[in-house]
Formats: structure tokens, sequence, C-alpha cells
């Protein structure tokens, strides 16, 4: 499949909700930080940076105003729930704090934390950092204040409210390193060619945080990263704004799969505490089924709204079930080994976690539908292993995922032909052929019909699976 056909089709993928424009609105309100180079930043009194350019392009395209409005980080979750802006797009890392407050979109990225120091002789390695008389500056109130936390232990943190503070705090000795990410850090050494950088020492994804309220917007984003991945201009920004290399394609239906399914089983640690707290038992037949139910149901709908050929029901009931069990099996193992976590209790798991699992599933339900037709194993398996990055998912789970999703991307086999197809009879005209799949393994999506940007989005549709 050519991408002028994928991109047609993502146009009617997501079909299932109205339009992204506000009832009393022609605006698009975006949170923004203005201080995290080079997703948002101040540039001479201009708003700048790769999430700033990527709103631009989307409501121009919608034929939305935009309408920048500043947070403070430690104030970002309470400002997105009051709704003082629609999604927030600066450089927002994917956790379970926030995916349990709003909905992330596909991914647009990935990142990795770093620190950064000035004496290399004394840092060689992030492992050196974590002892008693270090001191280690991090933005507050960010996703790195809680990576900090977890990783540094022993040394003495100094949250900082303002991330333009940070650096100048290792510049002027007030700290002995601080804690950045693998786009920013970089930026910094530029300027100051002393610095010395030790990691990355994590794995994150950046997606746009949609306010929980607002899923026709968050799904009508999803279609258009979808759609910009496959046409090469989401590339072009991230060479643009990112820095010069490749960067991996995260909005594409496969990778941004996975991605869901690992926000998903990110949240099962918390789903066990929730459980162990309310004295209930993790396994739940009565409610799997019911979970199960709903995933088929919503799959089904999505097809048919978007007026694809629906997927093999058996693969798609295997799909979900696999899903369940690598949810219980998380919840076992994490259950075992409780974390302490540094943010917060675990959620109600019927006010909180089940309507964010609710809102994940939606997005899962939308992109089994996007997956190339006949996907190579061998290609699912390294995405499985590359990015189900849940330290409690076994192996046995892992493969269990990849191979459900092989089967979906499979075409379904022709009918067999009845015994009196070779008698003979007057001859007649064949029915149109179904719009095809998709082509192969390098496809992204599953259309054959060229064109540009979709239709929007209408209403309706099944509700997705929430937990086991």
């Amino acid at each position: 499949m050519g991408k002028a056909g994928l991109v047609a089709f993502l146009g009617v993928l997501l079909s299932g909700v109205p339009s992204p424009r506000a009832a009393d609105s022609s605006t698009l309100r975006v949170g923004t930080s203005g201080d995290y180079e080079p997703f948002s930043f101040d540039a001479g009194g201009t708003p700048g940076g790769f999430d700033v350019a990527l709103a631009k392009a989307y409501a121009a395209e919608r034929g939305l105003g935009v309408e920048l409005v500043r947070f403070r980080w430690p104030d970002l979750l309470g400002d997105l729930a009051a709704g003082r802006f629609d999604v927030v797009m600066s450089g927002i890392t994917v956790r379970p704090r926030r995916s349990v407050v709003g909905r992330f979109t596909v991914p647009v990225t990935e990142s990795g934390a770093v620190a950064l120091v000035r004496d290399e002789g004394r840092f060689r390695r992030v492992e050196q950092l974590d002892q008693r008389g270090v001191r280690i500056g991090v933005n507050a109130g960010g996703h790195l204040e809680r990576v900090s936390r977890a990783r540094f232990t022993s040394a003495t943190l100094l949250f900082i409210p303002d991330n333009q503070a940070v650096l100048p705090a290792l510049l002027d000795y007030g700290v002995d390193a601080v804690v950045s990410d693998s786009f920013e850090g970089p930026r910094w050494r530029e300027r100051h060619e002393d610095l010395v950088q030790l990691g990355p020492f994590t794995r994150d994804r950046k997606a746009y945080l949609v306010r929980a309220d607002r899923s026709e917007l968050a799904a009508d984003l999803d279609a258009w990263l979808l759609a910009r991945e496959a046409d090469g201009s989401l590339q072009k920004l991230r060479r643009e704004h990112l820095g010069a290399r490749r960067h991996p394609a995260t909005a594409a239906p496969l990778a941004a799969l996975v991605a869901a399914l690992d926000e998903r089983l990110a949240l099962m640690p918390w789903v066990v505490a929730a459980k162990r707290r309310d004295v209930r038992p993790i396994a739940d037949p009565l409610r799997e089924k019911r979970v199960l139910e709903a995933a088929v149901a919503a799959v089904a709908a999505a097809a048919e709204r978007a007026g694809r050929e629906p997927l093999p029901e058996e693969a798609v009931r295997a799909f979900f079930t696999a899903q369940i069990e690598a949810a219980k099996q998380v919840q076992l193992t994490a259950g075992r080994v409780p974390e302490p976590d540094h943010e917060t209790t675990a959620p109600d798991l019927e006010k909180e976690l089940r309507p964010a699992l609710v809102r994940i599933g939606e997005r899962i339900a939308a992109l089994l539908l996007a997956l190339p037709t006949d996907l190579d194993r061998r290609l699912v398996s390294a995405a499985a292993l590359d990015g189900l990055r849940s330290p409690h998912l076994s192996d046995e789970s892992r493969r269990a995922l990849a191979e459900a999703i092989v089967s979906v991307s499979r075409p379904p086999a022709p009918p067999q032909a009845s015994d009196t197809a070779s008698e003979p009879g007057p001859a007649r005209a064949d029915p149109p052929a179904p719009e095809a799949r998709g082509s192969g393994p390098s496809a992204a999506g599953r259309s054959s019909s060229p064109g540009s940007e979709p239709p929007r989005p209408r209403s309706g549709g099944a509700p997705a699976a929430t937990s086991p």
C-alpha cells in the first residue's frame, strides 16, 4: 500500500467521534511550559519548539485557532483537570499518573533521562552520583523529578521550580549534577562545552495529553498524527526541531499499538494495589468475560464506522485474551514485589483506574484496524521486545501478545468454494471487491485508495474494554 492510500484510510479509521471543535469555540487551547527546549520555549518573545509547531500545523488543517496557555510543571495535572486547556503539548512524558488524569495520544517521539556534570574526573558513571554528599538539581513537578527520586536515593535532591534555572544551578556550582533528557541536555552542552553527559538511563515516550472529557479531540489527534507519520511530514518536523538524525516512527500503527499496550500494563501495579486495598481478587472470570465481549464489539464497531472489512473475530478475541492474561500476570508479579511509589497511593479502581483503562482501550481498538496486513512475525517480535517495557511482564506474556498481533494482521481466509460452484448457469458480473486492508509487512495501515486528509469523525460506537 502506498502512502496516499494509507493517508486516505486513516481519515476514516477513527471515525467514532464528533468534530474536535468545541461547541462554543473555534480555538484549540494548548498547554505549554515555554521552558523546555526543543519542545516548547520562548524564542525572543515568540513561542517556538517542536510541539508548538505541531499544534499550529494541526489547528491549521482543522480550521482552528491556537491559544497557548502557560503552565508550571507542578500544576500541570491540576490545570488539565480544571479545564485550563484542552491538550498539553510540551514534551510530555507518558507515565501512569498522567494516564489516570487525561488521555494520551499516540507517541510523537522517544527520549531518555540524562545527567550533566562538570567534574568528569569525579563522575564517570550515573551510579557514582548516587552517594551521600552529592547534590543533584532537577526540575520540580515533572517526569524527571520522579525519575530522580527513584534513581538517586542516597544523594541530596534539589527540586527547582523553574526549569530555566536548572542549568544555571550547575554552572554556578550550586549542585554537582543536574538531570535533563536526551533532547534538552545536548542543547545545553552545545552552549557549554565543559559539560559532560552521563546516560541516558531511561527510555521514555512523549505524547500529547488530552483532557479526559475530550475523547473526540484525542481520537482526531491520533488520526492526524498517524496520517502525518505516513506522509513523512511528522518525520520532517522532527528533523527540523529535534535534530537531523533519523527518529523512530513512533506514530506508525504497530509502534503506536505496542506503546498503548505498554501504557496499559504500566497501570497494572496500581490496579493490583487497589484490588488489595479493596480486598478484591486479581482474577475475576465474570468481569473478564464482560471485558472481552466489550473489546470485541468495540473493534467491530470501529470497522463498521470506518466502512472497513471487519477483522477476523477469532483473532480479535485471541488478542484481547492475551491482553487480559498479560495484565493478570503483571498484577501477580507486581503484587509479590510491592515498590515504593513516590507520587501517590494507588488511585481509586472504579473512579480513576478503570476509566483510564477505557480510554487506552479505545485507542487500542482503533489501532488494531490500522495495522498493516500480514505482519512479519520477526518484525512484531522485535517491536514487542523493544516496546513492552514493564519490568513485571514475563517473556511468555510478551511472546503471546506479539503472536496475537500477528494473528490480527493476517487477512481473512478466502471463502471455500461450494459444491455448486462448478454447476453451469447464467453468467453474471462479480460484485465490487472490498477495499484492500494492506499490502504486506512494510505497509503502515490498511487502504489502497488515494486521498489526502480525512473527513471529520462521526459519533457512535461500542465501549472499549477496561480491566480484568
